[in-house]
């Protein structure tokens, strides 16, 4: 399903009965139980959307207006275990939690296409989960979900270069 919120010019969250629900339709075919449309990021162009499926690696590029999705065709490769998404320009970052990677993807300006460039990795990642960039750095929070939770567990966020 894609929530779409619209924000008062305050700034204010809609009620709940403003909230659009579109479901997802298309190419994207769920897997049961397991963790499906994940991340959210706009396409280069701007016109459309890109989600990834956790379970299965896919990307795809989704329609706003209708929910639609395609596949995004990246070749041969997928990038299983995917969670947070970044575009910068015309480059995706995908954060590949559990494999503690980044899979870092040129794309065409439609979002329809991508080649897979490489993966970034790090010995400081521990489940990192969602992705930001400030500068020329992208910091990753580790959800460090391999690690027995305690209330003095601590967290961080890991920074490293930004491929140029």
């Amino acid at each position: 399903m894609l929530y779409h919120l619209p924000v008062g010019r305050d700034g204010a969250l809609p009620p709940p009965e403003a909230v659009v629900r579109l479901p997802l339709t298309g190419d994207i075919a769920y897997v049961p139980g397991a963790f499906n449309a994940n991340g959210i990021v706009r396409t280069p162009d701007g016109t459309g959307l890109i989600i990834v499926q956790s379970v299965t690696g896919r990307l795809f590029r989704v329609d706003p207006a209708t929910g639609t999705t395609r596949r995004i065709d990246i070749g041969t490769e997928t990038v299983p275990d995917s969670d947070g998404l970044l575009l910068h320009a015309s480059t995706l970052f995908v954060v590949q939690n559990r494999r503690n990677m980044i899979a870092v993807i040129a794309l065409d300006a439609a979002g329809a296409t991508g080649t897979v460039e490489r993966r970034l990795t790090d010995p400081r990642f521990d489940t990192p989960t969602t992705i930001a960039a400030f500068g020329n750095r992208l910091y990753l929070p580790n959800a460090r979900l391999t690690t027995p939770r305690s209330p003095t567990t601590p967290y961080n966020v890991v920074a490293v270069d930004r491929p140029l």
